[in-house]
């Protein structure tokens, strides 16, 4: 392994690190660079942006759900043939959970496990020589976790870009650069954070703005020269979840899009096939198939077109009699008998399982979870633990008649309850599998 890794971190979520790293992989996939992404945490969205920059799938990498030796395996999957790896934080750098060392979820833990520099973007905006002070506090926080350097973020001035750097660059951080405050650099959001890349009207067009920016702000050759070889043990695939099918239909358009990079790859080189269906084009999963997943996404937004999606429903329904169905959040959401938009509208959905969800009067869920299965499933057998995470806004009105598939925990092991439904071949949760134990 030649390539080259660098983490790029930040105190806080909101700092700019998504459009950095986005714009960073763009400007150094233009001076012929082999750059790759990979984000921190379970993020379904910013992996298509390092795609978007990279035209290379990205991938996620959380130290709670992953074992280290699964970490190392990813990793190093995706360093394969790259010359420098950005690996982008999610929220602040040290952000975690009480945990096992280096099992917190930080990006700081793969900091320490892959003995990485960190590359630390500043906020900052309503502040000047205090940046330093915080720039300080994070180089002396933790030894194991170096600082290399820092970007300078939503400055106002050339007065206010000289202010904060000097102070910093006076407790011996070197400054690689300054981004002026730029509105149109700002990605579009919406209630589970970003606008996916698929969606972002003439998303290149924005990538080449940022990178325009960053080839304009920030010392490029600085910025390779402070990220370290990265040569890592090989790990292994062990804890990685196997394919639940040989013959997968996987339902894939704007409201099925979240499924992490790691589980698709990871099927397709363990030999099952990925046979892709557009239920919102009112489209059945493939007979020939061994199962169906529906992934999470939004399909709180089309809730109208997939009610009008007989074709689909139709197909599900008999698919289902013979071979197992599997819905994460939003496809558990479909399996589901009704949903209710946020207008209140309500929409027949699949009926495959007796529950009915809501997304008009929002209650945020978040957090790491642990399911303990009830029953066999495409995520594993009765038994079995999984590690994983829950991230929506709707919430269940109606229990149904179903049991329960798992009871999770929260990423500390306190038990929060009963989750999701099964009934015959057809399993679902709000519950997002990650990795097993």
């Amino acid at each position: 392994m030649t390539g080259r890794a660098l983490i790029i971190g930040a105190p806080r979520s909101g700092s700019g690190k998504t459009s950095v790293t986005i714009g960073l992989l763009r400007a150094f996939a233009r001076r012929g660079v082999k750059v790759r992404g990979i984000k921190t945490g379970p993020d379904y969205i910013d992996p298509g942006f390092h795609e978007a920059a990279t035209h290379v799938p990205g991938l996620n990498l959380d130290s709670w759900a992953m074992a280290p030796d699964l970490l190392r395996y990813l990793a190093r999957q995706q360093a394969d043939d790259a010359e420098l790896l950005l690996i982008e934080s999610a929220m602040g750098l040290f952000d975690g959970i009480v945990s096992e060392k280096n099992r917190s979820g930080a990006a700081s833990d793969l900091a320490r496990l892959f003995g990485l520099p960190v590359l630390l973007v500043l906020d900052v905006s309503g502040q000047s020589q205090t940046a330093a002070a915080i720039a300080y506090g994070f180089t002396h926080y933790d030894p194991q976790v170096k600082i290399a350097a820092c970007i300078l973020n939503r400055a106002g001035s050339e007065r206010h870009r000289k202010l904060s750097g000097d102070a910093i660059e006076a407790i011996g951080l070197p400054v690689v650069g300054t981004i002026l405050r730029d509105p149109t650099l700002i990605l579009p959001e919406r209630h589970l954070g970003l606008v996916q890349a698929s969606e972002h009207p003439e998303m290149d067009a924005h990538i080449e703005r940022l990178a325009d920016a960053m080839e304009a702000s920030l010392d490029l050759d600085a910025i390779y020269a402070a990220a370290k070889p990265f040569d890592i043990p090989p790990g292994s695939p062990a804890k990685a979840l196997p394919p639940p099918g040989q013959r997968i239909a996987l339902a894939r358009d704007a409201a099925f899009t979240f499924l992490y990079p790691h589980l698709l790859r990871g099927w397709r080189e363990a030999g099952a096939e990925i046979v892709p269906f557009s239920p919102l084009a009112d489209e059945a999963p493939a007979a020939d198939c061994d199962i169906c997943w529906l992934p999470g996404g939004y399909p709180e937004l089309h809730a109208g077109r997939l009610a009008a999606a007989e074709t689909f429903k139709e197909g599900l329904k008999r698919f289902a009699e013979t071979k197992p169905v599997h819905g994460e959040c939003g496809g558990y959401m479909v399996l589901g008998e009704v949903l209710e938009d946020a207008d209140g509208a309500t929409h027949a959905m699949t009926g495959l399982l007796s529950h009915r969800t809501s997304f008009a009067k929002r209650k945020m869920n978040l957090g790491y979870r642990q399911a303990r299965l009830l029953g066999p499933c495409a995520i594993g057998q009765k038994g079995e633990t999984v590690r994983g995470h829950e991230f929506h806004y709707a919430r269940v009105i109606c229990h149904g008649t179903d049991p329960p598939l798992a009871m999770i925990a929260d990423g500390i092991g306190s038990e929060i309850g009963p989750s999701g439904g099964w009934r015959g071949n057809v399993t679902g949760t709000f519950f997002h599998a990650i990795a097993g134990i």
